[in-house]
């Protein structure tokens, strides 16, 4: 049926570009995860009153922060091709996106661990603290547990940023469902395959955004 409908489709290039967006979205989201969970425990444990309370650090990381996520993604690719061709050796193809895609959404994601760390009850960080508590167990048994909703619901919306970060990346030979809309859909001016790419990412991206609802609704104990 959707043959007859799209008869111009070669399917076979579609999948592929699906592919290489949800490889780009993966694996910078992972990375991202990691970096963006460690700098916004940072931020938020070097607040005044926090066991690493140092305002200097803060202001440090938080303007790391601030910088990354001001940056347009357009002109944080074109600065980080340097570390890219070192990297990879190219900037073209999937990889060559990868650095970009982190450096632009980590700090974002950052911001939102920070955040959802804020909303934890103080009397809960108290209680572990009198208890005889170190950091390290306070950051893993307190803090990433209460604070768990918000993470995941703060990686699915890093998610959804990530997949229209990556139909950018498209249009500067990244490839993916951005490539496809724009070099095949919009320069031989094939509406079809435009049509295509774009539900394409809608669906992913509606498949994130229900996954994670799922998910944070389970932890969510209120």
């Amino acid at each position: 049926m959707t043959k007859e409908l799209l008869p111009n489709i070669d399917w076979a290039i579609v999948w592929e570009a699906t592919c290489q967006t949800l490889y780009m979205t993966g694996v910078s989201l992972f990375i991202s995860f990691i970096i963006g969970l460690g700098l916004g425990l940072i931020l938020f444990l070097t607040l005044p009153g926090n066991p690493w309370q140092n305002q200097l650090i803060h202001f440090v990381v938080g303007a790391i922060v601030n910088v990354g996520r001001s940056i347009p993604f357009i002109i944080l690719f074109v600065l980080l091709i340097p570390v890219t061709k070192a990297i990879f050796g190219t900037i073209i193809g999937e990889n060559g996106a990868l650095p970009a895609l982190v450096v632009s959404t980590a700090p974002f994601y950052a911001r939102l661990v920070e955040i959802g760390l804020r909303e934890i009850d103080k009397g809960v960080i108290e209680a572990a603290k009198s208890m005889g508590a170190s950091t390290l167990q306070i950051v893993v048994k307190v803090l990433i547990p209460e604070s768990l909703p918000a993470i995941v619901s703060g990686i699915t919306v890093t998610a959804i940023s990530l997949v229209g970060l990556t139909a950018m990346a498209g249009v500067t030979g990244a490839g993916g469902l951005g490539s496809l809309a724009y070099v095949i859909g919009y320069q031989r001016n094939q509406q079809d395959v435009v049509l295509v790419a774009t539900v394409a990412i809608l669906v992913i991206v509606f498949a994130i955004q229900f996954v994670g609802n799922a998910i944070t609704k389970k932890l969510d104990k209120r």
